[in-house]
């Protein structure tokens, strides 16, 4: 087979339609992003979906449900907001019911984000579900029947148990029209400030388009020769892969439906800043859980926007393991995103202060003017969240345009976890979370990032089996610049479609500066290894402990955050390398938990700062400022 659809599948990973990424970078964005951060309240289901998703038969509010909506509405509702800490809120504007159908609804959204605009709120609009409410939506737009996604009997797919709601191709020239009406409405007459389209997992299905678009794919990918051999030869003949299929026509499935979600995204966002160039761009794909898992691949869709949701899992210790969001944040930060997430109690907002940039999370959910914790829930905001919302907004200068320290970088590889199967993402996310419970200092990367590995000390292939001939010289160049490679596991034994090698690519690296051990082995002693030298940060500290570490001009601060409830973590050292030529003239520590800062006694020699953190209950951030 030929390198022709292994070029063009490494040009897709790299970015949709080989392009240049969307994200903006700071100096483009608003001031306010950086200046003020994001402590968010939601409410973004319009009046007549919430009559219908909790029951009714259909889409009339009762005379109490409208009365309670226009209370959240109201002057009242954004003083509420404004003394609970919230300087952002997420409305509503469009559900998928149609332009006619939402008409007052939109207007209501335009009206109080007037409100919003003049009390100082920044404002995100709910500008797509992903689905139609055909009911509605139908008889506005009897064409949308063909926008509808269908699974493998031919039937609409329905979110969830909820019959009433279709969703539809992203991919589909005239859906994707509509909706950039209803963006513009967001933009011109809402004016607003974050663009937030939901359900950003649900790719391509078994509908005329889908199919037609998947044909044109495997067309533009593979020649005519690999098309036979994958059992494609007959194009018009070709419908989405079963089971039964060869491993080379699932991949190219896969492979198209993570680029049929990035490419919806991207155009979506292209279009949007013809109308306001610095408008941001967010979207809800979920977290990115423990590897890639199509049609979601978040290394390609987050290069379209600045923003992502992840309304997974809640952080906590469980069994001797931190259970958190990290590898979330990490992700996002690496990819200059922004995380949204709930933030319900002091250590959700610890860990996202700590690891996450320019945003504490969404605090409450105001759906019927009251301020419950989050979505569906009767349970109202937490009290002990204030000293948190307050110290988010009084240190800023601890967080604002801070970036991080790391020594590692662990890739996530789109072949290896996604065609490769699941043992190779196993063994990355296994790594990742040693890296995590062992607080090292590291990032985790995308195939697109591979150019950019100067900044690391070592890189961790974990897992990574899978890598195409630019991958394998991009890793070469790494190396013979300087830096090191970690292998967990076998690595590149299989080219970018999964084809066995007739060599393992890598063996041919120098020995001295690769540490390779098997896959069952302990991880952390081989990066310790790679590394060569002392760490540029290391945290001695008891299980639950994590950290995260940045620096400012002049400043190196550790986060530290404490994952057991009512065990504070006791006599935590660090030791941290200096920059060369640098002395710390003086280190304090800051935390929610106090209103001033504690001076922190520490010894310096050689190059390197120790110093001991009595007690973390939290949140502890350690500030060295340096000379």
């Amino acid at each position: 087979m030929s390198n022709h659809a292994g070029i063009l599948l490494l040009l897709l990973l790299a970015a949709p339609a080989a392009a240049q990424p969307l994200t903006l970078p700071p100096e483009q964005r608003p001031a306010w992003l950086s200046r003020d951060g994001i402590v968010m309240a939601g409410s973004w289901e319009p009046l007549y979906f919430r009559v219908r998703r909790d029951g009714a038969p259909d889409y009339t509010p009762t005379p109490e449900q409208r009365a309670a909506y226009q209370r959240e509405h109201s002057p009242e509702m954004i003083a509420r907001l404004k003394d609970l800490g919230v300087n952002f809120v997420m409305l509503h504007c469009n559900k998928g019911g149609g332009l006619e159908a939402e008409r007052e609804s939109m207007a209501d959204a335009a009206r109080f984000a007037r409100l919003c605009h003049q009390h100082d709120l920044r404002v995100g609009v709910y500008v797509s579900s992903a689905t139609l409410l055909w009911e509605l939506m139908f008889q506005e737009v009897p064409a949308a029947r063909d926008w509808v996604l269908l699974d493998r009997d031919g039937q609409p797919r329905t979110y969830g148990r909820a019959a009433w709601r279709y969703f539809w191709n992203r991919n589909h020239p005239d859906a994707a029209a509509y909706h950039r009406r209803i963006v513009e409405f967001a933009i011109r007459e809402i004016q607003a400030d974050l663009i937030h389209v939901d359900n950003y997992f649900a790719g391509p299905g078994y509908d005329a388009c889908s199919i037609d678009r998947f044909r044109r794919y495997l067309e533009e990918t593979f020649t005519a020769q690999e098309r036979v051999a994958m059992g494609a030869a007959q194009l018009d003949a070709v419908r989405p892969p079963d089971e039964r299929a060869s491993d080379l026509l699932q991949y190219a499935w896969r492979e198209f439906g993570c680029r049929s979600l990035a490419d919806s995204y991207w155009d979506l966002t292209r279009w949007a800043r013809t109308l306001r160039p610095d408008i941001l761009m967010e979207c809800n794909p979920g977290g990115p859980r423990n590897g890639i898992t199509p049609p979601v691949d978040h290394g390609r869709l987050l290069q379209g926007g600045e923003a992502f949701w992840d309304e997974g899992q809640r952080p906590g210790y469980d069994k001797g393991q931190i259970r958190s969001r990290i590898p979330t944040y990490k992700i996002a930060r690496r990819m200059n995103n922004v995380a949204f997430t709930y933030t319900r109690n002091p250590l959700e907002m610890a860990e996202s202060m700590a690891f996450n940039h320019d945003c504490l999370g969404c605090v409450c959910w105001f759906e019927y003017a009251e301020p419950y914790d989050h979505p569906g829930s009767k349970a109202l905001m937490a009290a002990d969240l204030a000293p948190s919302i307050r110290f988010f907004h009084r240190r800023r200068d601890l967080l604002r345009d801070a970036t991080v320290i790391a020594d590692v970088a662990v890739l996530r590889s789109f072949p290896s976890q996604v065609f490769a199967g699941a043992p190779g993402a196993q063994l990355t996310h296994r790594v990742e979370q040693a890296l995590i419970a062992q607080r090292a200092a590291f990032q985790i990367i995308y195939d697109h990032q591979l150019d950019d590995l100067r900044r690391y000390r070592a890189l961790v292939l974990a897992g990574c089996t899978a890598l195409s001939d630019r991958q394998l010289e991009q890793v070469r160049r790494y190396v013979d610049a300087g830096g090191r490679l970690c292998v967990v596991g076998p690595a590149a034994t299989h080219d970018v479609w999964n084809r066995p090698r007739t060599r393992p690519g890598l063996d041919d690296l120098p020995p001295e500066r690769v540490v390779r051990v098997a896959a069952q082995d302990d991880p952390l002693a081989a990066i310790r290894q790679v590394c060569g030298h002392a760490p540029t940060v290391e945290v001695a500290g008891p299980h639950g402990l994590a950290a995260e570490f940045t620096q400012q001009p002049g400043r190196r601060l550790v986060h530290l955050v404490n994952y057991r409830s009512g065990e504070p973590a006791r006599e935590v050292g660090l030791r941290l390398q200096l920059p060369a030529g640098s002395r710390v003239k003086s280190a304090r520590l800051a935390s929610p938990e106090r209103e001033a800062d504690a001076a922190l006694p520490f010894q310096q020699q050689d190059g390197a700062v120790t110093l001991t953190v009595s007690e973390v209950r939290v949140y502890e951030i350690v500030v060295l400022e340096l000379e």
